[in-house]
């Protein structure tokens, strides 16, 4: 079989869109209707995808007693006030570390070094093409001022504190579960 044939192949084992109706779009998100044929032939023919043109970016923040950082914010779609790691979107022209450095900066006025991409995901991808990062770094220095009009508290949180947050289901943020659990596994 050539190159070209195997790609082929490879080409027919993924779904194709056939056909797109735009239903709403903005600067932060999109909804598409989707006509897509997947392989073996079915064809669905209202394929809702959620398109984002900003990438994402989370960091998990430690201090030098090994505590991690988490910030109180409002969140008027779930009716909530949660403690979380700090996120948010990566600007154009700006890197995941960059960002999340600008992210920490803003919500929690701490100062960061170090820092690591630890994993980059897609969390609804048979919906959306959202991507988020999710980035380890350490804090120093004293915080600075912080947006509260996004952030209602700061605080630093233990390790046994992060498990039984986990355990008694009060993180409710997948970027938040996804990053602690993530340091849980790194510093166990």
């Amino acid at each position: 079989m050539t190159n070209e044939q195997k790609n082929e192949q490879k080409n027919e084992q993924k779904p194709v869109r056939l056909a797109r109706r735009t239903i709403y779009e903005n600067p932060w998100v999109s909804l598409y209707l989707d006509r897509v044929r997947f392989p073996g032939g079915r064809v669905v023919e209202a394929h809702h995808v959620l398109h984002f043109d900003k990438e994402a970016v989370a960091a998990v923040v430690e201090n030098t007693d090994g505590a991690v950082l988490l910030v109180e914010a409002y969140r008027y779609v779930v009716d909530a006030i949660q403690w979380e790691i700090p996120a948010g979107g990566i600007d154009p022209g700006e890197s995941i570390l960059e960002a999340a450095a600008r992210e920490v900066v803003e919500e929690s006025g701490y100062r960061t070094t170090s820092h690591q991409v630890a994993a980059s995901f897609e969390p609804i991808n048979g919906i959306g093409d959202k991507v988020h990062h999710l980035v380890y770094c350490r804090a120093v220095g004293e915080p600075g001022g912080f947006d509260e009009s996004e952030v209602r508290a700061v605080r630093w949180v233990s390790r046994r504190e992060v498990e039984v947050m986990v355990r008694e289901r009060q993180v409710r943020d997948g970027y938040t579960l996804t990053g602690l659990l993530w340091w849980l596994l790194q510093t166990s």
